[in-house]
């Protein structure tokens, strides 16, 4: 059963050239262009089935991250439709709700409460979420002191116990070092066996090989490839 359904959906964008009050004062004046229309994702097609690992690659500016802000709810499309039938547990913007001033433990249960849990679930997983992100020495500190590397760490693990029914990954297995990164795929894994719905941005092809069970390649917004992982990554490989 499908439970993501893209419908010919296409999303623009308008960009902005001039970077001051004052250069776009001077744009008007000289009858310049001040805006730019980008076609980022084009006539979308394709629908995702309960437990699929899809993979989705491109160059950068290909529109992976903007087709999972879609899926995630956060933009939506300028003409189409999208179809989300299970609630969805985005992994796109780790940390985005903590606050610096804040330390760990008080982060833990506001990102969690914006993620969705409840005060007594992030109680009970508590000790599990803090023993995960392997940061307990400095879980009373205000986050503001965190290297990029806990901070990522943490966030990482308040947004795994969500209990997902479609996770979206986006380049977040590039969290802390090689050990822990080996951790968030063991994790991945996990809920791969489990039976949820992954959509996984990466550009580190092999872990796409590994992972995935479908590859979808995206260049300049059109979707070039869906199918089989090995021929859509070579594929993508061969028109670099």
């Amino acid at each position: 059963m499908a439970e993501i359904i893209f419908n010919n959906v296409n999303k623009y964008f308008f960009l902005q050239h001039q970077k001051t009050l004052k250069e776009l004062v001077q744009a008007i004046f000289k009858k310049q262009k001040t805006l730019e229309r980008v076609h980022a994702l084009k006539n979308l097609n394709f629908f995702i089935k309960k437990g699929e690992v899809v993979g989705i690659v491109g160059k950068n500016g290909a529109g992976k991250s903007t087709l999972l802000k879609l899926i995630a709810g956060v933009s939506a499309p300028t003409s189409g439709s999208l179809e989300i039938k299970e609630m969805v547990s985005p992994l796109i913007e780790l940390g985005a709700g903590f606050h610096p001033e804040l330390t760990g433990r008080e982060n833990i249960f506001l990102n969690g409460v914006i993620l969705g849990l409840k005060e007594d679930y992030i109680k009970k997983k508590f000790n599990e979420i803090v023993a995960f992100s392997e940061i307990a020495r400095f879980i009373d500190t205000p986050i503001k002191y965190y290297s990029s590397g806990m901070y990522m760490r943490l966030a990482f693990s308040v947004a795994i116990f969500t209990d997902p029914k479609i996770l979206l990954v986006d380049e977040i297995l590039a969290v802390g070092d090689t050990a822990f990164q080996a951790k968030c795929l063991t994790k991945m894994n996990e809920f791969k066996d489990k039976g949820v719905t992954i959509i996984f941005v990466s550009h580190a092809l092999e872990t796409v090989r590994a992972f995935c069970t479908r590859v979808l390649y995206l260049k300049k917004g059109e979707l070039m490839y869906d199918g089989e992982v090995n021929k859509g990554i070579d594929q993508y490989i061969n028109e670099k």
